[in-house]
């Protein structure tokens, strides 16, 4: 189902970052050490922003990704 928070993510399975573009700021947050098993569980949840708040937000290091790219 598509989100009304999130408009993309991205998923490097060798590094297990989790890229996210957000709608409302346009931006893309890069997301370390992400398993394959929430990737999964994130891209498949009914409620993606919901699932980003409980399980991904404040777990992960993250940084602000360069915008060009996506």
């Amino acid at each position: 189902m598509p989100s009304t928070s999130i408009r993309k993510t991205e998923y490097d399975p060798d590094k297990r970052v989790l890229s996210v573009w957000f709608v409302a700021s346009g931006k893309r947050y890069e997301f370390e050490g992400v398993p394959p098993e929430t990737c999964a569980e994130f891209r498949s949840a009914f409620a993606k922003g919901r699932y980003f708040n409980e399980h991904i937000r404040n777990r992960f290091r993250y940084r602000l990704a360069d915008n060009n790219s996506g």
